[in-house]
């Protein structure tokens, strides 16, 4: 019994009665819908135990349901024992969605409470509509989490800083001018841009208030004249002061964003996207239009595909950077194997602290990407374990260590994952990293006709492990900002469309990784991710046909490759893989013995 968990959950139900709220939901997301939120947005993890980056907490005077995705089913359980909050495993066969959920077991006229500055539009606007038949009253101007969490987190502030034009290719000015021409195109008097890494890339502006995500909580409200940013003035110093000038930025303060809106006299079309726009915004936005007789319109934001087609600039600086960065992780594989066939005192968190150390010494560096994933053996099974100082499991000459892991740079944000040989190996093991392998390659040999999207590739990835009826719960793969976030869109690699997103065009210039695995609750984790960078290939009469270059050149695992399940043509592929990884990174490693390694390591099958 985990009696915290059901304190803190006895106290939010009392604030529900004080309220008249009969359900009060917490999503994971900050003000923006951002995928990785700061302390002070952590309400869903304070009321259930789960730390996870994608989860939902629904509670009820007798009830406490969390949903979340395939990546966190296993830890999801584990982390919530105890609590009385039950596991919704999202996606999977009779498991309701929240909405439907709440369908079903709300009664007429109840109220459904939530904090609307923490709930996308999208999001709001779906249980409006789910709920309309039982007119379900919602409630979304009362932060409940807030009023029981004690010692809560501040907000974060962090300094401001401007990246020159030089490192970002593009002046604010030419980006802003694009954005005005999409304005143009849909006849918008206005357009509010609430997403952050959109806003820092469109501004060339980062920040540091997010973990591992070098962006600004703020927004941006663009008229055809005007710039008006909201961010909080302690993060401001004289350089970002003079350079928003500059650029005709009228800056305000950042909490006054919903009053500001409030004053806001609209006309004609004001242009928002319902994704990351939240639902108090949304509300705001909406009701006083309609006073003017003014309209709004939801949109994809139009920078979310300007910034995932990287300019010539940003793809040179990402090329340089991956380069250095993979050449950083092979020492650490050589490091880490020899560490641990020498008896080495080393666990997970220990291992993932050098890998960290090595990365912060490369030119550039700003910060991790992400906190390091560093898994041993059955742990690896949970996709986004996280090892700590007080919890983590030693490392031994046997099995498998799964590393994820990557940097921010002045040049680009990095993401790679390696599955390392400690020693010895089932066969299971042996198999399942070998179909891996040859998933990642034969995805990354695509060569395919423009128009094409994820979905449409996916197979190529998934094939070798589907052939013996092994899958993953997850993407394949994702978008990677630039000086930004790991994750980004509009483009993904999935066999399963979640929503129009995941139909995005893959364009030439765009960065995808390239991440099929194994997970083996109990027994073992596998994951080999290598970052692709779209580029053109040859057009005739059948069309423009697109492939990838790999940007990831890191040996994969020969202690583990089996040749007796390879194909001659997959043969074939990791030696030519391994071929690239030797040419392009020997030339950074100084030390003779791991230069040796590397030889042995990328020797042809």
């Amino acid at each position: 019994m985990n009696k915290i968990i059901q304190d803190r959950l006895s106290a939010l139900r009392a604030k529900m009665a004080a309220n008249g709220i009969d359900y009060y939901l917490m999503p994971t997301s900050d003000y923006h819908n951002s995928e990785y939120s700061a302390d002070f947005f952590k309400a869903r993890e304070y009321f259930c135990g789960f730390t996870g980056s994608n989860g939902t907490l629904v509670v009820s005077k007798d009830f406490a349901g969390m949903w979340t995705d395939g990546r966190y089913f296993i830890q999801a359980e584990r982390e919530m024992k105890g609590t009385g909050v039950t596991l919704f495993k999202m996606g999977e066969d009779g498991v309701p969605t929240i909405a439907e959920y709440l369908a079903d077991n709300m009664q007429s006229g109840q109220v459904l409470g939530f904090d609307g500055k923490v709930v996308p539009a999208r999001e709001g606007l779906s249980y409006e509509k789910k709920l309309k038949k039982k007119q379900v009253k919602i409630k979304y101007d009362k932060d409940l989490a807030g009023e029981v969490w004690e010692d809560r987190p501040q907000l974060p502030c962090n300094p401001i800083y401007v990246l020159p034009d030089e490192l970002c290719g593009k002046s604010f000015a030419e980006k802003l001018a694009d954005v005005r021409k999409e304005m143009e195109k849909e006849n918008a008097n206005a357009y509010l841009l609430c997403k952050l890494d959109d806003i820092c890339w469109l501004t060339n502006l980062r920040g540091n208030d997010v973990e591992c995500n070098p962006v600004i909580l703020s927004y941006l409200f663009i008229t055809k004249k005007s710039v008006s940013m909201f961010v909080q003035f302690e993060e401001l110093n004289d350089e970002v002061r003079s350079y928003c000038e500059a650029n005709g930025i009228e800056l305000i303060a950042y909490n006054r964003i919903i009053n500001w809106l409030d004053e806001y006299e609209y006309d004609g079309v004001t242009l928002y996207d319902e994704r990351n726009v939240s639902y108090s915004v949304y509300r705001t936005i909406k009701d006083n239009s309609e006073d003017n007789s003014a309209t709004i319109k939801n949109i994809y934001d139009p920078t979310e595909m300007m910034k995932a087609c990287k300019n010539d600039t940003e793809l040179k600086n990402i090329r340089e950077v991956y380069i250095r960065d993979s050449a950083a992780l092979t020492r650490f594989i050589y490091w880490v194997k020899k560490e641990v066939e020498n008896g080495a005192d080393l666990n997970e968190y220990t291992a993932a602290m050098h890998l960290d150390e090595m990365r912060a010494q490369l030119p550039g560096f700003i910060e991790l990407s992400f906190p390091t994933i560093s898994a041993y053996k059955d742990n690896a099974a949970m996709m986004h374990y996280e090892a700590t100082e007080s919890s983590n499991a030693k490392l031994e000459p046997k099995s498998f260590l799964l590393v994820d892991s990557g940097g921010t740079y002045m040049g680009g944000t990095t993401d790679v994952t390696r599955t390392i040989v400690l020693g010895p190996l089932t066969e299971d093991e042996k198999k399942h990293y070998t179909l891996t392998a040859v998933g990642m390659l034969q995805l990354a040999n695509a060569h395919f006709l423009e128009g094409c999207n994820g979905r449409n590739l996916d197979i190529l990835a998934r094939q070798p492990l589907w052939n013996i009826g092994i899958d993953y719960k997850c993407g394949t793969g994702h978008g990677i900002g630039y000086i930004l976030n790991v994750h980004e869109g509009p483009h993904s690699i999935r066999w399963k469309s979640r929503s129009s997103e995941d139909e995005a065009a893959l364009k030439v210039g765009m960065i995808v990784s390239d991440e099929p695995g194994v997970y083996k609750e109990g027994e073992h984790g596998i994951r080999i991710e290598n970052i692709l960078e779209v580029v053109s290939g040859e057009k005739n009469s059948d069309g423009q046909f697109l492939e990838f270059r790999h940007l990831t050149y890191v040996p994969l695992d020969r202690d583990a490759i089996d040749k007796k399940y390879l194909q001659p043509r997959e043969i074939a592929a990791i030696d030519d893989y391994h071929k690239m990884v030797y040419e392009t990174i020997e030339p950074l490693i100084e030390e003779p013995e791991i230069k040796e390694w590397l030889k042995e390591a990328t020797k042809p099958l």
